[in-house]
């Protein structure tokens, strides 16, 4: 058994949520990029744009949106100016795709002298409807599909509702964007830049030393100098013999015509009983991760009689590196984390089995999913994940922005689903605020809201007893 210490456990919690980095060497630093030739697409970019190529007619499930809240007085004009200067710092927000002898590239603008958010005034509207006209025109944004070769691939905003109440609503493309850009990143610059801006200063953020195009021919260099090759073994250690496919019974069989619709169910995990899986996972020397992820799988278990089954999560493999902490764009990673519920384990025992799984997967999770698949010999299908369909993450904690500032990140729905169900949380004050993103050709609302009821209870049980069998927990 790998036992964790007490600071490695934070720090391994950090960066499943996408917060820390690992440690780079020096002589590997990432650098400014050669001038003079087309900047190439990370990996996993690469992967988004394919998809996006076979991707027209279908719900924009590569879009994701926030609201910045803001109440009290806001200086449209001094937001304009901070929204312009992230622009300007984060060359990825006005970037957008070609195809140069039929490979990808990124193609980067002139950063612009102003980048105005579309306003809505609805003061004009009742009091009670206006919050409904704000999501309803957020909802519209998101589901828009974006122009990935004209762009830009940033919309933004703003939305009047009262003197002291604004919304700022974005939607970006994900080739742009994850979850410690729009959670931790953008706010953080925006809420900065605005007050400093506000107050007759000047910028108080320091320059880029690179940007994301640099990531990404450094990413592209180290996988054609074999960086990647023992990495690549383990992934074919785990998934060779092919695992089965999750056998999870849904409402109707998918369909072609039906592929990427989506539904959002959100939901909480009262501050009681996250309170008490941070006390479990402390005690049994796994991260709140790892506990979320024990517990789904206990379900599926509990749904499927599978022992054998893969679940998905999205790690931010991209963000281990010290020069890249400060940077907007995509870094994230799929990975397969192949659970192994054989001989009806105590929810102890799962938890030491996930907590190997997972710190074998974040060992190895810089090779891109595709070349795990191509290694595994499952086949590339850009539009579909072949390994798993039920996907859970953990975002990253969001910034207290200040007085008058706040974000919310899951009231608004494209219309998409990549996967059958993603389970998506982040922890709050509150508790666990989540949202269940799902295909509703496959799953009616009511499976769905008893699906999380079931896994509910089966966390409330753990965290109880971790000595009961899997078989045993109340669903």
């Amino acid at each position: 058994m790998r036992e964790l210490s007490e600071a490695k456990r934070l720090l391994l919690k950090k960066y499943v949520r996408g917060d820390v980095l690992k440690t780079a060497e020096d002589s590997d630093r990432i650098r400014r990029r050669p001038l003079g030739q087309p900047a190439p697409l990370s990996l996993t970019q690469e992967q988004i744009w394919l998809r996006a190529q076979k991707s027209a007619g279908l719900p924009p499930f590569d879009n994701h949106s926030i609201i910045i809240h803001r109440r009290g007085t806001l200086d449209a004009s001094v937001l304009e100016r901070s929204f312009t200067e992230i622009i300007r710092r984060h060359e990825v927000w006005r970037t957008t795709f070609d195809s140069v002898d039929g490979q990808p590239v990124q193609v980067i603008h002139p950063a612009p002298l102003a980048a105005l958010p579309a306003v809505v005034n609805l003061q004009e509207m009742p009091s009670p409807e206006r919050e409904a006209a704000a999501l309803r025109l957020a909802t519209e944004d998101a589901r828009k599909r974006f122009d990935l070769k004209k762009g830009p691939l940033v919309r933004a905003k703003l939305i009047l509702l009262n003197e002291d109440e604004h919304w700022l609503t974005l939607t970006m493309h994900e080739s742009v964007t994850d979850g410690v850009t729009v959670n931790t990143i953008f706010p953080a610059e925006l809420v900065a830049l605005y007050e400093a801006f506000s107050a007759g200063k000047p910028s108080p953020l320091t320059d880029l030393p690179i940007q994301y195009a640099d990531y990404a021919y450094w990413q592209r260099q180290r996988m054609q100098s074999g960086a990647f090759g023992s990495q690549l073994v383990y992934w074919r250690e785990r998934l060779i013999p092919e695992p089965p496919s999750l056998r999870w019974p849904a409402d109707r069989p998918p369909s072609a015509l039906s592929a990427y619709r989506g539904a959002l169910r959100p939901f909480i995990i009262p501050n009681q009983l996250a309170q008490r899986l941070n006390a479990m996972s402390r005690r049994e020397n796994v991260t709140l991760f790892m506990s979320l992820l024990a517990g789904l799988s206990a379900l599926l278990y509990r749904h499927t009689g599978q022992e054998d089954m893969v679940v998905g999560t999205l790690a931010p493999s991209g963000r281990k590196r010290s020069e890249v902490q400060n940077l907007m764009g995509y870094f994230l990673n799929p990975v397969a984390l192949r659970m192994n519920l054989c001989g009806n384990p105590t929810f102890r025992e799962l938890l030491r089995r996930t907590r190997d799984v997972v710190l074998g997967a974040i060992a190895n999770d810089d090779v891109p999913f595709e070349c795990v698949l191509a290694e595994a010999g499952l086949s590339s299908d850009p539009n579909r994940c072949r390994l798993f369909e039920v996907v859970v993450s953990l975002a990253p904690a969001t910034p207290d922005l200040g007085v008058g500032w706040s974000q919310t990140f899951m009231d608004v729905e494209s219309g998409g689903a990549r996967w059958g169900l993603y389970l998506e949380l982040s922890e709050r004050p509150n508790g666990l605020l989540g949202r269940a993103q799902y295909n509703p050709d496959m799953f009616d609302a009511t499976t769905i809201e008893r699906t999380l009821q079931k896994w509910q209870r089966l966390l409330e049980a753990a965290a109880s007893s971790s000595e009961l069998r899997v078989s045993e927990l109340p669903l």
